[in-house]
C-alpha cells in the first residue's frame, strides 16, 4: 500500500481488560472501524502506550494486527532513548514487513543537531520502509532539530513529519526543512490552521472515537472548506483534559467502542472523575456529521 494515499492516520489506543492484558477483541474492533473510514493504523504510538508495554506484549500486538490483514497500511511507533533497543525492535518489525515508520525524538536526553541526525540516521539506514519523524517536545522534552531534518530530508527512507508543537509557525518551519516530505498535523484541533500553510494531514487522537468524522474533518480542512472550526478545536481539547489516551478511553468506555478504560501505569483511569464533556463533544461532533 502507498502510504502517501492516506492523509489521515489515526494513533491507536491499545484496549486492555480489567487485569491490564491486552483485550485481543476490543482491538480488533478497533481495526475494523478505522479499516472501514479508510484511515491509515499507527500501532504503538504515545497513544498506543508504547513506553509502557514489556517488548514481548508489543510484538503480539503488531503481529495480531498484521495477521487481521488490515485493507490499510499499518504504521509502528519507534521512541525511546536506548539505541540498541531501537535497533532491535526494528530488527523485529522488519521481519514482520510492516507499511511504515513512525520515529520519535529521543526521549529524556535531550539531544542536540549531531545527536539527533546520528540516531535517525542510524535507525534510518536499517530500514526499508518510509519514515515518518516525529515532533513532539511536550514529552520528549526538546524539539526535533531543524538542521537534523535538513541533513535528513534526502535520506532514501525519509517521507513525512508529524509535527505536535501547537505552533503554526514552527509547523511551518518544518515544512521548510523537511524539502520534499510531507508534514502532518499532530494536533486535531490545529488541523485545519497546519492545512492552510502546507499540511498534508494528520495523524489523530480523535478518530480512535470519530473515524468516519475525522476523515472527513480532514479532507474539508485539506480542501479549505471547513465550516466548523471552532467546534472541532473545542471538541478535540476535550479529550486531552488527562495525560493521552486517560480521556480518550474513557470516551471510548462511556459510548460502548472499548469495554474498559484501563490504562497502563503510570497512567491512571481514576485520574478523570466524570466524562460530562467528553461526551458533549461526542454529541457536537455527530450531529455536526449527521448534518
Amino acid at each position: 500500500m502507498n502510504v502517501n494515499d492516506f492523509s489521515l492516520w489515526t494513533a491507536l489506543v491499545t484496549p486492555f481488560n480489567s487485569d491490564l492484558s491486552v483485550n485481543w477483541q476490543d482491538l480488533e474492533k478497533l481495526v475494523r472501524a478505522q479499516e472501514e473510514a479508510g484511515n491509515g493504523l499507527l500501532v504503538l504510538g504515545s497513544t498506543g502506550e508504547s513506553l509502557n508495554l514489556d517488548i514481548e506484549t508489543k510484538k503480539q500486538i503488531v503481529r495480531f494486527v498484521k495477521d487481521l490483514n488490515p485493507k490499510t497500511p499499518m504504521m509502528v511507533g519507534v521512541g525511546g532513548h536506548q539505541l540498541a533497543a531501537q535497533k532491535s525492535w526494528i530488527g523485529f518489525l522488519e521481519e514482520v514487513s510492516i507499511d511504515a515508520y513512525l520515529m520519535v525524538t529521543p526521549i529524556y536526553a535531550k539531544p542536540g543537531q549531531r545527536g539527533q541526525y546520528q540516531w535517525f540516521k542510524t535507525l534510518m539506514d536499517l530500514v526499508t520502509k518510509p519514515v515518518m519523524l516525529y515532533n513532539v517536545p511536550s514529552r520528549t522534552g526538546t524539539s526535533l532539530n531543524y538542521q537534523a531534518v535538513i541533513e535528513l530530508n534526502n535520506h532514501p527512507n525519509f517521507w513525512a513529519i508529524k509535527e505536535a508543537s501547537g505552533s503554526v509557525e514552527d509547523f511551518k518551519k518544518y515544512i521548510d526543512a523537511s524539502g520534499n516530505g510531507n508534514v502532518f498535523s499532530g494536533d486535531d484541533g490545529l488541523t485545519d490552521d497546519f492545512c492552510e500553510v502546507g499540511g498534508k494531514g494528520l495523524v489523530s487522537v480523535a478518530s480512535n472515537i470519530w473515524p468516519a468524522q475525522t476523515n472527513r474533518y480532514v479532507k474539508e480542512c485539506l480542501s479549505r472548506r471547513l465550516k466548523a472550526k471552532d467546534m472541532w478545536i473545542e471538541c478535540s481539547d476535550a479529550l486531552f483534559t488527562n495525560g493521552n489516551p486517560v480521556t480518550p478511553k474513557r470516551l471510548m468506555k462511556e459510548i460502548g467502542q472499548i469495554s474498559t478504560a484501563e490504562v497502563l501505569p503510570p497512567l491512571s483511569s481514576q485520574d478523570i472523575v466524570n466524562a460530562e464533556k467528553q461526551l458533549w463533544a461526542n454529541d457536537q461532533i455527530n450531529n455536526w456529521f449527521n448534518s
